[in-house]
């Protein structure tokens, strides 16, 4: 286990902002994580487990405690079931470190069909549980069947059915409960036909082009959708869109995302956040929720 000192963890999340990390470890199997876990413990120190970088912004002044990288695999870990269910089902086991658009790669290779609808979102399979990634109705709730979880207030390993996950919009026990770390999964989906599977990805890819700043660093979407309206439109109709504090702006293309036009800080996205949410609130009575995590602050 080799943890490192004072690295900028800048280069590690999607926006390209945050400041150092006091600890820092890259967690290449479980018993790496919980090795991490242990020597946090013994420091009484914080841990933050970190997974793609999307969804977070990190403070400027960084982080004092210990920063758990989980290993991407080039090879990704996935395990198919010898066992086609009556229903059709096939179950696949994936390690929480994986990027989810590896999945996606590995369902159309091999003809599997359910997880389209994740094409173009980045981070790992652990965060999209952890946050139930979501995307043209489809979640991730919908797929996955039981999840293997670290629980570090019991330094022991348990296995959470989808029921005990309480997931919920952008929501799941794994948010409210930071003790609960995601190991690996095992979802369900169904043989499809590749040509088929290759289309609807391709329609979601091209979807996201067109609407989203993939162009520039951002977190993604910054605020969850409030009950049958859109974040976004909201966000619009009070007239930020485009609005910029330092070299933080509201997406030209879309409200809901705040991009990283080259040097912004954490500060002025904090900034740009509560003006968003105080025009909001004037104009329509709303509290928008963020769905993105802070870190360090």
């Amino acid at each position: 286990m080799k943890i490192k000192e004072n690295i900028l963890l800048a280069k590690y999340t999607t926006f390209k902002i945050g400041g150092g990390a006091k600890y820092f470890l890259v967690a290449k199997t479980k018993e790496d994580l919980i090795e991490g876990v242990k020597f946090a413990r013994q420091k009484h120190l914080p841990f933050f487990v970190l997974g793609g970088g999307s969804n977070l912004l990190v403070s400027d002044e960084g982080f004092e405690g210990l920063i758990i990288k989980l290993h991407s695999l080039d090879q990704p870990k996935i395990h198919i079931s010898p066992l086609l269910r009556s229903s059709g089902l096939i179950s696949l086991k994936v390690e929480a470190g994986i990027q989810l658009k590896k999945v996606v790669e590995f369902c159309v290779k091999n003809g599997l069909t359910g997880l389209e609808w994740a094409a173009g979102i980045p981070g790992t399979v652990g965060g999209a549980i952890y946050g139930n990634a979501a995307a043209f109705g489809k979640s991730m709730a919908d797929i996955v069947e039981k999840i293997e979880v670290f629980d570090a207030s019991e330094s022991r390993i348990k296995n959470y059915g989808v029921i005990e996950c309480k997931f919920g919009y952008k929501e799941s026990i794994f948010k409210k409960n930071k003790n609960l770390i995601i190991l690996s999964c095992i979802i369900s989906l169904k043989k499809g036909n590749k040509k088929e599977i290759k289309e609807k990805i391709k329609y979601f890819l091209d979807y996201r082009e067109r609407h989203h700043p993939l162009n520039l660093p951002s977190a993604g979407s910054v605020f969850k959708n409030p009950p049958g309206i859109s974040a976004g439109e909201l966000i619009e109709k009070c007239g930020l869109k485009g609005k910029r504090i330092g070299d933080a702006q509201v997406s030209q293309k879309h409200a809901n995302f705040i991009v990283n036009l080259g040097k912004a800080r954490a500060e002025d996205i904090l900034k740009l956040i509560n003006l968003i949410k105080e025009e909001v609130k004037k104009k329509f009575g709303i509290v928008l929720e963020e769905e993105i995590q802070y870190l360090g602050f």
